[in-house]
Order: C-alpha cells, then structure tokens, then sequence
C-alpha cells in the first residue's frame, strides 16, 4: 500500500464471480483476517483495520478474528464508504479490485467518497494476490452436461426465449454474468466447487439469440458443442477485454447491483451504452418447470431418508451415552446421504452445532474444535444436499436429554412461526417482504427476533441460495410465483447459551381451492421429515397449529416408512405420532 500510495484497501468476501461460495484460492478475506463467513469485508488502513459482518456472524467474527487488530462493524448498518469517509483525510487514496464489486457498489462508493475528497482506485493488480505467498492452486475440473430429463428444455430453446426478452428491452445483447444463470442456460454444471455446481464462466448473448461464453476451454467436456447446440462461440476469459471491444455502439443490458464492475467498466471504455436491468435470466430460471419439480421432489424423499436415519441413530447413540462430537455427527450424516441416487455432495457447509455453538446461525466445526453433545442441551442440525435431479436444506433442532422449559418455550414459538408462513395463502403479486412478519410474529409478541432471512430461493442441482426472491425484513420487490422454491426458516438464537432453527423447503403453486373469491398462492412443502415434538409446549399451540403438524407428520410417515427397515422404521413411528390428541 505504501509503495502504491494508497491509503485504505477493501477487502470484500468475493471472487470475480461475485457469488457466495468462492474457491480456496480465492478466500482473500480468510487470508488476511481470519474470517470465514460467507458474507463480509475488512477495510486495511496503514496504521488500523476495520471488518464488517452482518448479523449472521456477530459471534463468530469475535472468535475468529483478532480484536487487536481489527474493529467490528455491522455490514448493513454501517456502510463502509461512509466509515471510510469519516476515517481517513481530504486527499487520501483507497484501491479497490473492480472485479470483485458490482458496479453500483462502485459507483455509490466512489460517489461517497468524492464528497469527502477521497479518491477510489480500481485496481486489478490486487495486493493480497501479490502477498499471499502460501496460495492454493486453482482447481480446474471438466463440467457435467445435464441431459434434457432432467432440465425439461434444451438450451436453444432457453436461448432463444431470453434473447426475445432481451430484444423486447430494445437492447442487442445482455451481459450474462452469474455462472448459475450460464449453467442454466446451457444446462451444464460444474465440479470445481461441488456445493455449488456451476460452470464457473460469463457470457453474452444476443438479441438473434447467439452466444459467447467466456470460459476455460478445458473445463468443456467432449460433445459439448452437440449438447448445447448451434450459436455458441467459446473463448478463454483472458480474452475478455479485447472481445468487448466489439460492443462498441450497441446497447447491452447488464444488472449494475450484482454484476462485475470490471466487465461494466470496460465495455463503457469500448463505446458500449449500458442498459441498467435485471440479468433476464434469474427470474426464469427460478420459476421450475414440471421436470424439474418432479425432480426435486424425488430428491427431497431420497435426502429425507438419509436425515431420517441419521436423526434415528442419533437418538440410539444418546440414549446408550455415547455423546458424539460435532464433526463425526456431519460426517455420518454426509455417509447416508451419500448411499442415495444421484448425490454429488452436500449443498452447503454442514452447520453442525451442539449447545452455545448454534448460537452461531452460521458456525461450521471445521473451524475449530468441534464440541461434544452435552445433555439436557439441543443440537441444531443445518445441512443439504446436491442431487442430479435437485438441491436439499433443512433444519432440525433435536433434544438431547431434557432441555429446560424455556428451549421448549422458544422452539414452540419458532415452530409456531413457520407453521403460519407454511400455512400462507396470499394473491399474486406479493413478494416475500409481505410474508416476512408471519413467521415472526409470535417471536415479536414474546419480545424476540432474529437477524438473518426468513427464507431464500433454491435452485435444482444449482445454488441453495438463488434469487431473486427472498422473503426477508429486507425489501425485495420480486413477487412470489408458481414453481419457485424458498426457504421457510424462523429461528431463535441466545448467544452462549443455545440456538435452534425450523427450516423446510417449500414450492409457491397455485391454489386449487375453487371457492375462493379471489385466486390465490400457496405453498407446498418439500422436506419430508419430523420435527422433534419432545420440544414442544403444547399449551402454546392451538388447534390449527396441531392439525398442521399431525397432517404434516402423517405425510411423512406415509411418504418416507416404505423405504426404511427395522429400528430406522420404529424410530419414525414414534417421531410422527399425533400430538395433542
């Protein structure tokens, strides 16, 4: 920093992808301060440092981060340009790698700055690359061509249904830029990073429907020409700068929050006119087709199996005293679901975490020694998996031993939550913002709250975190629709003591009630497991809340019995039987 005269650097958790989940050898943020969350940034003065977090990861950046070194922000309530403008003086230089921001993010932070006579550099000669001697090598594995079975539209026909959309903008291509939104276009998947299968690439596609994808060459499988079809024209993303010279005058609609400011930058060098929009492709794609719901929820029963037999064992393992530790209770979990059809690996890191560590909604085991199960404790169990035919997440909060009635008390409210949003019925046009009190309510009433989402997209054999939708306190104006997959997450979290989680999967469909005066949406769910009803306060709960829940474990039982033996099958006899009755 000295020897380029800069006097702050940002260090966001990205890669030139800008996604959630980013190769080893792209963990800069890991690298220079410890963190390894899925969401932050730290800001690198010459004499100080700041890092910022959300509400996820209050906890979990003070045990992983060094407080002599670094102050503690929050990432949504303190904007970073704003702290950098308060930070440092008139004059004062701060680099930044374009290529891991969005171009609004840019803008707005070169905007903030101006104002306080601080000058932002984007930098692609990025100095934690140039200090990270110990780096890991980049991994680069052939990606998978998913047949039409499983995809329900080959990728000519997605091509040219989005290039018309992209001609009726008035535009003559559209910047493709998240490598989910290019696997789904072109219905491969990628294997560098098999929580997340995408090919990690870019693309521009025309308004005629044509396409350049930016991509390492060997990554691309033999037949993969024939696979996706005529119009597609490789070429090495090294490449890129001089190729988008040849946008020059025309109108390319790119999305400014969430694509790469680099590649925004340099086609408005080239003379392109950039067209502020949505990428036209994260909408379809999140609407399933018939295809692609029937596999999902084939994917759902063969995971709800595995998580069955886990949470079986797991109960025969308390009640013998053998107190597992956090890492052997993931890595039998993953065991099981590995023996299921069509399992790649799981979708996310698993959150495996006994006692105070759930208070960490995000903690990963691998991170530090994992803890042992202590009794009269829960233990919340996030985790999923990543099928051919489809992407898995649930939580499950279980008792161990007898935990004190106010864990009952909270997880009852909690449950009570997701019941009600599970319940929903709304009109077209509301989006998850709308939804969001209703699985809050009741933890509202009693004077609590959580700070994260109560619900994400989710992709098929994609990204367990896919938008554009959420249903979160966080406005979002994309409008719940048939066939899209969310998340149905409440929780309750006391830091240092415990945590605990509801989360199932959920389909928006139409609703077939013919009485009904105005149309409406509902929700089918997609996990098939229990809840453990050894927390729950009936008192609580009343009856339409006991109806669902009786309802919901008699599909599960009826669902999920035929494909378990023995002490698995009594295990969940036990597990679904009526409560209240």
């Amino acid at each position: 920093m000295a020897q380029a005269n800069y006097d702050a650097l940002v260090v966001p958790r990205a890669d030139e992808y800008l996604g959630e989940y980013i190769p080893l050898h792209k963990e800069r943020l890991r690298w220079i301060s410890g963190f390894t969350g899925s969401a932050g940034a730290a800001l690198i003065l010459r004499e100080r440092a700041a890092m910022f977090v959300d509400g996820r990861y209050t906890v979990q950046v003070r045990n992983e981060v060094p407080a002599d070194l670094f102050a503690y922000h929050h990432l949504i309530e303190e904007p970073q340009a704003q702290w950098l403008a308060t930070a440092l003086p008139r004059g004062a230089r701060v680099a930044c790698d374009p290529r891991l921001h969005s171009l609004h993010w840019y803008r707005e932070t070169a905007n903030t700055l101006s104002a306080a006579g601080i000058e932002l550099i984007a930098d692609t000669d990025n100095l934690i690359d140039r200090c990270w001697q110990d780096r890991p090598e980049a991994v680069c594995s052939t990606a998978l061509l998913l047949d039409e079975s499983f995809t329900g539209e080959p990728s000519s026909s997605k091509r040219q249904r989005i290039a018309s959309m992209i001609a009726a903008r008035g535009c003559d291509a559209a910047l493709v830029f998240a490598p989910d939104s290019v696997s789904w276009l072109l219905n491969v998947r990628g294997t560098d990073m098999p929580q997340l299968p995408v090919l990690q690439s870019f693309a521009l596609l025309e308004a005629d429907a044509r396409l350049t994808l930016f991509v390492d060459p060997r990554r691309l499988p033999a037949g993969f020409d024939a696979h996706v079809g005529e119009g597609v024209r490789v070429l090495p993303e090294a490449d890129a700068s001089s190729a988008l010279a040849a946008y020059a005058g025309r109108r390319v609609l790119c999305d400014a929050r969430n694509a790469s400011a680099w590649i925004q930058l340099e086609l408005s060098r080239h003379g392109a006119l950039l067209v502020d929009g949505e990428d036209p492709i994260q909408l379809e794609k999140a609407c399933k087709n018939a295809v692609e719901l029937a596999g999902t929820r084939n994917a759902h029963r063969r995971d709800a199996v595995a998580e069955i037999r886990f949470l079986a064992w797991l109960d025969r393992e308390v009640a013998a005293g053998r107190l597992h530790d956090e890492a052997v209770l993931s890595d039998t979990l993953l065991s099981l679901r590995q023996e299921g059809e069509y399992f790649h690996a799981v979708s996310f890191s698993t959150i495996s975490a006994a006692g105070a560590n759930a208070a960490m909604c995000h903690y990963n085991h691998a991170n530090a020694e994992p803890a042992r199960l202590t009794m009269d404790s829960v233990y919340l169990l996030d985790s999923g998996g990543q099928y051919t035919d489809g992407t898995t997440d649930i939580t499950r909060t279980v008792a161990i031993g007898e935990p004190d009635p106010e864990v009952w008390r909270l997880f009852t409210l909690v449950l009570k939550g997701h019941i009600a949003l599970a319940q929903a019925r709304f009109p077209r046009g509301t989006t998850g913002t709308q939804l969001d009190a209703l699985a809050r309510q009741f933890l509202w009433r009693a004077g609590y709250d959580y700070d994260h989402g109560t619900g994400h997209g989710v992709g098929v054999f994609l990204s367990v975190h896919e938008g554009p939708q959420r249903i979160s306190k966080a406005h979002n104006g994309v409008a719940l629709r048939p066939g899209m997959i969310v998340s149905n997450e409440p929780g309750y979290y006391r830091d240092g003591a415990f945590g605990m989680r509801c989360e199932n999967l959920q389909v928006v469909r139409a609703c077939e009630d013919s009485e009904l005066e105005t149309p409406m949406l509902e929700f089918e769910t997609l996990t098939l497991v229990p809840f453990d009803t050894r927390l729950l306060d009936l008192t609580l709960m009343d009856a339409s809340e006991i109806d669902w829940l009786n309802a919901y474990h008699e599909r599960v039982a009826q669902t999920i019995a035929p494909y378990l033996r023995g002490a698995d099958a009594d295990w969940l006899v036990q597990a679904t039987r009526p409560v209240g009755a």
